[in-house]
């Protein structure tokens, strides 16, 4: 790369980002071409690269030696996982996933409410400080004069952390950690898929929480809620196209009627001309790379478990190659010695955002307990019952304008969510009544 092209980059992402420098100052421009979120972008793909391109130079030669046969070493082993894995699918799966669900049935009323309030009250507390704790690490300042900074005013003096990476690097170094001890103390299936194929899921999942946190610097968070709770349209429409699936009217009604909530909200924020409710072009592009790239994980998750393995198996494996990641790029970009450095300033935010590890990993878990105990639907229900809640905390904590017509824009997409919710359970009850009785032998 020549002298010239290195001054070009600067400036090519000055000028991408330019309705970004409109949301948040004038003075965002004089920062530095390093405050300039498409920049930030780069800089974090090139450090990923510096990990993925020799990775996949080294599958490559492993797979064309045949070191599955040939190799041998202390290595070998490792070599082997990660490369080939364990083509063997067992049915250990089932057997170790069956038996809490023996539990669940044999289990007394009582008991079966006693656990759905559990998993309901860990789910709420979970996410509802995750992301109370969000909002105000992306989007307030630490250090002086935290009486001074007055609700709805986050650039009230003091210092603001500014390095989403980082904390997507946190969140995910507890959620390993949480995930591997869990991993030794209780019996998992066998595992047979081989350990880079995590690194795709990884990859996305790393990228989408770095859009979720940096939308935040340029839009509000009920906004970021809605437009979250909305990627059922782009999810449709890209499986009417790529994969030429068809739907059900309630599907098409329910989608249109989240448009017109999402579109409700917007306006009402854009008539509202406060800083907390401005959604600007950067916010949008940013939240859409967060829709995309969290759709890809959830795909690519569906293909690896069909290698027969445990959610907390998956959740192992994706952080691992995630903190990998993570952390390769904020070395190479000195970013982690400075957000040390900045925690050491901050102790306040330092115990923010070990919490808010703690709740993503917490959350983690409850999510996979509360699927295995009483299904998607029920874990549906909660979480589209803490998104409710979540805009209703960041209103009155952050100071949110919330006009009549943002409160009715709210209503008819929660209401097109439990619309959702209540056909798709008739569709499976008429589908499963529709079924032929098995017959006794």
């Amino acid at each position: 790369m020549t002298f010239t092209s290195c001054r070009l980059w600067p400036a090519l992402a000055l000028l991408i980002s330019w309705p970004a420098a409109a949301a948040v100052g004038e003075g965002s421009l004089l920062d530095g071409w390093h405050d300039v979120w498409p920049f930030r972008f780069l800089l974090n793909m090139l450090g990923y690269s510096t990990i993925i391109i020799p990775g996949y130079l080294l599958i490559k030669y492993f797979r064309r030696t045949n070191y599955q046969d040939t190799g041998h070493g202390i290595c070998s082993p490792i070599i082997k996982a990660c490369v080939f894995g364990s083509e063997t699918k067992s049915g250990l799966l089932d057997e170790v996933s069956s038996a809490p669900r023996v539990e669940v049935d044999s289990g007394s009323p009582v008991r079966q409410m006693f656990k759905l309030t559990f998993c309901a009250v860990g789910l709420q507390v979970s996410y509802l400080t995750w992301g109370v704790l969000q909002e105000r690490v992306m989007t307030r300042s630490y250090g002086e004069a935290p009486a001074e900074q007055a609700v709805g005013e986050p650039d009230a003096g003091g210092e603001r952390f500014t390095d989403s990476q980082f904390l997507v690097f946190m969140n995910r170094i507890l959620a390993l950690t949480v995930s591997g001890l869990w991993c030794l103390t209780i019996k998992q299936p066998r595992h047979g898929a081989p350990l880079y194929k995590y690194s795709f899921a990884s990859l996305s999942n790393i990228l989408s929480s770095w859009c979720q946190y940096e939308a935040l610097k340029y839009i509000s968070f009920p906004t970021q809620v809605l437009a979250k709770a909305s990627k059922v349209i782009p999810v449709m429409l890209m499986g009417k196209m790529v994969s030429h699936k068809s739907y059900e009217y309630w599907e098409y009604l329910t989608a249109a009627l989240i448009s017109v909530g999402v579109g409700l909200f917007l306006l009402s924020s854009s008539a509202a001309h406060t800083p907390s409710t401005v959604t600007t072009f950067s916010g949008a592009v940013i939240l859409a790379g967060y829709i995309v790239f969290d759709s890809f994980t959830s795909n690519w998750q569906d293909h690896l478990f069909k290698y027969k393995m445990s959610s907390v198996q998956m959740m192992f494996g994706v952080n691992l190659f995630s903190c990998l990641f993570a952390v390769g790029s904020l070395l190479e970009q000195g970013a982690l010695v400075e957000a040390l450095a900045f925690m050491h300033r901050h102790p306040d935010f330092a115990c923010h955002a070990a919490l808010l590890s703690v709740c993503s990993a917490c959350g983690q878990l409850f999510i996979f307990y509360t699927i295995n105990q009483f299904g998607a639907a029920v874990f549906t229900i909660i979480m589209t019952l803490r998104q409710a809640i979540a805009i209703l905390l960041s209103c009155l904590l952050y100071g949110h304008a919330v006009t009549v017509m943002g409160v009715l824009g709210i209503g008819v997409v929660f209401l097109a969510l439990f619309l959702r919710l209540y056909a798709r359970s008739r569709a499976k009850a008429g589908r499963r009544s529709a079924l032929p009785p098995a017959q006794k032998v």
